[in-house]
């Protein structure tokens, strides 16, 4: 029974993680030349080139979170549904174990990690019966930072900075605008939303992440969303957002919206956002072996290189980048103002959710005086006696604002490393401790991974590979300063300014 479907599942989900679309590829090369050489946004659009191109190269994750699987299937009458969805599953454990995918799939109730993406809920697979005699598989990879900026308004509402949204395509506009506001560079923007207008609760938010599968350069069949979605992307990117919200030209790449029929009583704007790494991708399949017949979205032979290889050197230098070795003491940390860029070398751990949950009840396992702390949850393979580290950018730091400022006090830290900035307790603890926040090019998995030079080590491996606090060697690793030891925030900055942008989009 279709001898060759394993192997071409197998092969999906790998070109998914590693290879990002032609139409993807042509908008992040738009962002890029839309950024002024020499700002923030352009060196850090210049290392998601370099990025996308690695990933590719080497056939490795683009990012080390490699996101919920979701498989939307077209199958002929009488199809078995079950024994491809069995296979399926045996396909992502096998594309895990490669190291193609990061175990992503954590049971809610005791915190374990499954250790093969397989798991009540994972991966997310959905049926559709045809009367073609074919079998199409389209599979995205969504990732948790996006999916936590994901949003959904129950109309009329009051929206900060936009006032009313009524029930109107107009309410509708002003609902997607802000989500895009609130997303800032948590979700590692520039990105691309899918929205649904209508349907219920459910319904709504399945509809919206459905729209992730259209194109970005397609145009809505629907006149009037396709209307919305060109006004949309017309004005969005006045918001003054930017790469990983660091302010530029270019907060989102794409705007794509449908709409459900809904209940008298319900109005709901769901908005699904997705990262940079915007990874979809299908194939059609042979009904009677599985093989491969047609690829979608993109051919079959290699992508276009986003750069020319004399361009790609590694992060673009200005002369003024400060370099740090780790340990690292406080005068030297109090030097630091937000806008440098820092080239870090020596010691780093990675320490996220469960990291930091440890911390507040129990003494680190190692000595953190002077050090670095990566807010990251890398793909790791065992390698030997020892472990290699194949994919580590960094993941949304907000979710440890709780816990960090306590951190920072009781262990001497002198760096954070993360992506999307962080609150104002931790801000205060930065300035109390005189430490400093660095913000990492989020989804920068292969090119963060070149700068690790050896996994010395590894802790609290009980919480699995994502949430292990691993003993890395660091050389020239590179982050900017966007929250100093002086009180002073870019997130802040580029939140509240981006704010009156918005304002004044009220209509």
């Amino acid at each position: 029974m279709l001898p060759a479907f394993f192997d071409s599942i197998v092969e999906l989900i790998t070109r998914t993680s590693t290879d990002l679309p032609p139409d993807v590829r042509a908008a992040v090369q738009t962002a890029l030349a839309a950024e002024a050489a020499g700002t923030r946004s352009n060196q850090a659009l210049t290392v998601i080139a370099q990025n996308i191109d690695q990933a590719e190269s080497c056939e490795g994750p683009i990012c080390q979170d490699t996101g919920m699987p979701t498989f939307e299937i077209k199958v002929p009458i009488g199809a078995n549904q079950i024994w491809m969805k069995a296979r399926i599953q045996e396909a992502l454990a096998e594309a895990t174990r490669r190291g193609k995918l990061r175990p992503n799939s954590v049971d809610s109730i005791t915190g374990k990690n499954s250790g093969n993406n397989l798991g009540p809920g994972t991966p997310v697979i959905h049926f559709e019966q045809w009367e073609k005699d074919e079998i199409e598989v389209r599979l995205l990879l969504k990732g948790g930072g996006c999916e936590n900026t994901n949003i959904q308004y129950a109309v009329p509402c009051e929206l900060l900075h936009l006032g009313r949204a009524d029930r109107t395509l107009e309410g509708v506009r002003k609902c997607i605008l802000h989500a895009v506001w609130q997303a800032q560079g948590k979700g590692c923007s520039p990105g691309a939303i899918g929205v649904c207008v209508g349907g219920d609760r459910t319904a709504s938010y399945a509809h919206a992440k459905a729209q992730l599968f259209r194109t970005l350069d397609d145009v809505n069949p629907e006149p009037k969303l396709a209307e919305l979605e060109a006004q949309i992307m017309a004005s969005v990117n006045g918001l003054g957002i930017g790469t990983m919200g660091f302010g530029g030209d270019v907060s989102l790449i794409g705007c794509k919206i449908g709409a459900l029929n809904r209940l008298p009583a319900c109005f709901f704007v769901s908005v699904a956002y997705d990262c940079w790494a915007f990874r979809r991708l299908g194939v059609r399949l042979d009904a009677s072996t599985g093989a491969i017949r047609e690829w979608l979205y993109r051919g079959a032979g290699r992508s276009t290189p986003m750069l020319d290889p004399a361009a790609a050197t590694g992060f673009p230098r200005t002369g003024r980048e400060v370099t740090l070795r780790a340990p690292i003491d406080e005068a030297t940390i109090r030097s630091l103002k937000v806008g440098d860029v820092v080239l870090i070398s020596g010691r780093m751990y990675t320490g996220r959710d469960a990291v930091h949950a440890y911390l507040m009840k129990n003494e680190p396992p190692v000595d953190l005086r002077g050090g670095v702390l990566y807010h990251c949850g890398p793909v790791v393979l065992k390698d030997g006696d020892g472990w290699r580290m194949t994919a580590a950018g960094p993941t949304t730091s907000i979710r440890e604002e709780p816990y960090q400022g306590e951190v920072l006090r009781r262990y001497g830290l002198r760096a954070v490393i993360g992506k999307g900035g962080m609150g104002a307790k931790t801000l205060a603890a930065l300035q109390e401790t005189g430490a400093v926040y660095l913000n990492a090019i989020g989804g920068a998995a292969q090119f963060y991974g070149r700068s690790i030079e050896k996994v010395t080590g590894v802790s609290l491996l009980e919480f699995g590979t994502p949430e292990a606090m691993w003993h890395l060697e660091v050389k020239d690793f590179p982050a900017i300063v966007t929250m100093d030891a002086h009180g002073h925030s870019l997130h802040q900055v580029v939140e509240e300014e981006s704010a009156k942008a918005l304002a004044g989009m009220r209509g």
